[in-house]
């Protein structure tokens, strides 16, 4: 098809891909997946989980030309406003994301079908809501057959979570190593000993790793594994055995540097409060549909934005201060707030087949508007990234840009430098300026009052 472009992380399922035509975004239903298709749609199953917010919606569309041959349905997804991985969700999402898989296979086997694929990559959150996002994933039921997807659930949410809550929570970053799920014997090694002890890790992670790696041995032999029937009461079972599994995983946010930032900041409750008004006046000038919130730490400043009708990512690289941020998004049942796990001194590269599976950062922007509050001199001081190549990052990021200049005698800087040399002389209001306008223009520059810091609006020249 003229004009048709496959997404670039759609090819591995024959039932069928992603596509743009035209800068709208479809999906092929392949003739393959033509019986599931309508078992799914005429099941009931398709309405009521869409109606319930736990699947994408889309309408099927006559008026697009398919991309292959063999093409059954085109249909039209709902659009996410913002793409997000496993690898930078919190311990919550991670867990939602879970109880919704297992949730969604309950609700298929009622309707004669189930979950061929239990990936964290089909689960997509708007705002505090996860939403399962691969409309092709379901297929028939046959009694007697296992479920296909219990090794991968396994390998993308039990055992993950299992290493967050029991080990570390910076072990989520190997959900960027293993794309295809963290194997359950590094899970197993890494468990403590304890965990021995539990039957849900026993059956889930520590045998079946043992199960995996006795199979994959007699595979080598030329032995197949052996297969049992196994009845849909006794499947029910292995499912309410994982939900409970999970339910029973928990991580206690600590008050980390960041978490509690605004609890122990320098700004006097005046100066926060005017801040606050400078921030919302800005962003009401810029109107954006789309925002980010860089340093965003609880999203005290992300749901200004939010409040002022941006859909509002609040990235932020302490894995407490997200947490503490999502719950409270939870609670709020806000549908524009997202809240992510981000480090921009290292943020999330493009990965996957061909490095274009998984996109990075980068690759999903620019967006409309950028907050960078009380940001910049962690990444020039702490991180000794030069000026210019700040600029040049936040230029990449977005259209306009509030940015918050936190001056060499701010008690915060002072801080920073107690420990280290100073070797950071162009770390000042003019050669910020003098840098950040090659890449902008800049609009505004407002004082916070009872402080040396100043807030700028830009745009991208």
């Amino acid at each position: 098809m003229l004009g048709a472009q496959v997404v670039s992380g759609s090819f591995r399922d024959p039932s069928g891909f992603l596509f743009h035509s035209d800068g709208v975004l479809y999906r092929q239903v392949n003739q393959s997946y033509r019986d599931d298709y309508d078992l799914l749609m005429a099941s009931g199953l398709y309405e009521s989980l869409a109606k319930a917010g736990k699947l994408i919606p889309h309408e099927e569309v006559n008026s697009v030309a398919p991309v292959t041959n063999d093409s059954y349905r085109i249909i039209k997804p709902r659009l996410i406003p913002f793409i997000s991985y496993p690898y930078e969700w919190s311990f919550s999402q991670l867990k939602d994301a879970a109880l919704l898989t297992l949730d969604l296979q309950v609700e298929a086997l009622k309707r004669g079908m189930s979950l061929k694929d239990a990936s964290a990559f089909n689960v997509q959150f708007v705002g505090s809501k996860p939403i399962f996002i691969d409309t092709l994933s379901f297929e028939r039921y046959v009694e007697g057959t296992p479920w296909v997807a219990y090794q991968q659930f396994c390998q993308h949410f039990l055992a993950p979570l299992a290493l967050l809550s029991q080990c570390d929570i910076h072990l989520r970053s190997l959900s960027s190593s293993f794309l295809h799920g963290v194997p359950l014997s590094l899970a197993s090694t890494l468990l403590p000993k304890s965990s021995w002890f539990k039957f849900s890790h026993l059956i889930h992670i520590h045998l079946h790793a043992r199960s995996q790696q006795r199979y994959a041995d007699a595979a080598g032999g030329g032995k197949k594994s052996p297969s049992r029937p196994l009845h849909r009461s006794a499947l029910l079972g292995i499912l309410d055995s994982l939900k409970s599994s999970v339910l029973k995983l928990n991580w206690a946010p600590g008050g980390t540097e960041w978490a509690d930032y605004y609890d122990a900041t320098n700004y006097t409750s005046r100066a926060l409060s005017e801040k606050e008004a400078i921030v919302d006046s800005l962003i009401r000038e810029v109107r954006p549909t789309v925002a980010w919130d860089l340093g965003a730490n609880n999203g005290l400043f992300s749901r200004l934005a939010a409040a002022n009708g941006a859909y509002t990512v609040a990235c932020d690289v302490d894995p407490s201060a997200v947490e503490k941020n999502y719950l409270r998004c939870k609670k709020e049942h806000s549908d524009a707030l997202l809240p992510l796990i981000v480090d921009l001194t290292n943020p999330s590269p493009s990965l996957g087949w061909a490095h274009t599976e998984r996109k990075s950062l980068l690759e999903r922007g620019p967006t409309d508007l950028v907050l960078a509050l009380a940001l910049i001199h962690h990444l020039a001081i702490s991180n000794n990234v030069p000026m210019d190549n700040l600029a040049r990052f936040f230029a990449s990021c977005g259209k306009s840009l509030i940015i918050e200049f936190v001056p060499k005698q701010d008690s915060q800087v002072q801080k920073l430098l107690a420990s280290r040399k100073d070797i950071f002389p162009e770390y000042n209001q003019a050669d910020f300026e003098r840098y950040f306008g090659r890449y902008f223009t800049i609009e505004r520059s407002v004082p916070v009052p009872e402080t040396s810091r100043v807030i700028y609006l830009m745009r991208i020249k």
